[in-house]
């Protein structure tokens, strides 16, 4: 399954999502939002289906994509693991800038 990270940094596929995180919408509907081809956005959606990001459902000559709640909470747990790994990064940062080792340093303003 590709990285749901890398499928949904895509700046095209990210508006897609967020697009989507409105309700259900058709590929002409998606499409519309955008100067690039119809075809281009099945393409950019087809991604996002292999991501687990999205599921497509079709109705006569219409496909129809909403979020998939699971690939959803997926790429949320993602993000979260990645900020709370940063902050935690930060925050020992920060610990050891105020050390008593540090205290009292000259500090350089260039």
């Amino acid at each position: 399954m590709p990285d749901v990270l890398e499928t949904a940094a895509e700046p095209t596929r990210r508006a897609l999502l967020q697009l989507l995180a409105g309700g259900e919408q058709s590929v002409s509907e998606l499409a519309g939002h955008f100067t690039v081809t119809r075809s281009a956005i099945s393409q950019h959606l087809l991604h996002l289906a292999d991501a687990g990001l999205v599921l497509a459902r079709k109705e006569g000559r219409n496909r129809y994509y909403r979020l998939d709640t699971g690939g959803m909470a997926q790429l949320r747990e993602a993000l979260e693991s990645f900020w709370t790994t940063e902050l935690d990064l930060l925050a020992a940062d920060a610990m050891a800038l105020h050390s008593p080792s540090h205290q009292g340093a000259p500090h350089d303003h260039r």
